[in-house]
């Protein structure tokens, strides 16, 4: 993704302005900033969901479009709104036909492109159970499915992590590890704790002072910066085997 001198407008507000980045091919990208800085936005820019009001903006190296079938979204409880018949294999299935399995016939390709989505997120073997069955873990692993299943270059994730527990938050920040080494894939992760994200982020874009901003990892895990960013104390600590982790206050 490319910004150049971009500004966003939404009900006569500017959200952001002057934003200027280039997110590097195959990084695993934080997303982050206060409530109300304009993370989201920037997904809905990069959807073409939400034109800007100045500057570029070129995404997989082409102006933003809707139903874009190069990126990945993933938008926060999402699975949450789908009620709770469809099964994990349909939610696959939406990703790569717009419809479900069942209002036509689908392909043998078709179907092993769903099976071989969910056994590359470690789904396969709960993939015919209703998703209201499966635990927040599981939900969010069908739907990371459902957004590569098309084998997307791109994914945007909006608060992945949300609602789970520490257990299944480690088991997708693997997985985003492992789609980034096998697949090469870049991601984008809109987080509020970046904690649990932390071993596998590359990169991360910041929203502060009414300007997106973008910067390695390691330059953006700082006291100074987090804190002025957040308008509160952060402590950044660095373990004895050299782990990072932050905290408020």
């Amino acid at each position: 993704m490319v910004l150049d001198g971009v500004s966003v407008v939404r009900g006569g507000r500017t959200v952001w302005s002057e934003g200027t980045l280039a997110v590097p091919a195959g990084s695993v990208v934080g997303v982050i900033g206060p409530n109300g800085a304009g993370k989201t936005t920037l997904f809905q820019v990069a959807l073409g969901l939400l034109p800007v009001a100045g500057g570029r903006v070129e995404v997989l190296g082409a102006p933003p479009r809707r139903g874009n079938r190069r990126i990945g979204y993933v938008p926060q409880n999402y699975t949450a709104a789908l009620g709770e018949a469809v099964r994990a294999r349909d939610l696959v299935a939406l990703g790569l036909t717009g419809s479900r399995f069942g209002i036509r016939r689908s392909t043998p390709a078709e179907r092993a492109r769903v099976q071989d989505a969910l056994r590359r997120v470690g789904a396969a073997d709960y993939a015919d159970r209703r998703m209201s069955e499966l635990s927040g873990g599981q939900q969010q692993r069908v739907a990371i499915a459902q957004a590569i299943v098309d084998d997307a270059d791109l994914l945007l994730l909006d608060e992945p992590l949300a609602n789970l527990d520490l257990r299944n938050s480690h088991e997708i920040v693997t997985l985003l590890g492992e789609l980034r080494r096998e697949r090469a894939v870049t991601i984008m992760v809109v987080a509020h704790d970046l904690n649990p994200l932390l071993p596998v982020l590359t990169d991360a874009v910041y929203l502060l002072d009414g300007h997106p901003h973008h910067d390695p990892i390691g330059e953006v895990v700082t006291e100074d910066l987090l804190t002025h960013l957040y308008g509160t104390r952060v402590r950044v600590v660095r373990t004895a085997q050299g782990d990072l982790f932050t905290r408020s206050g």
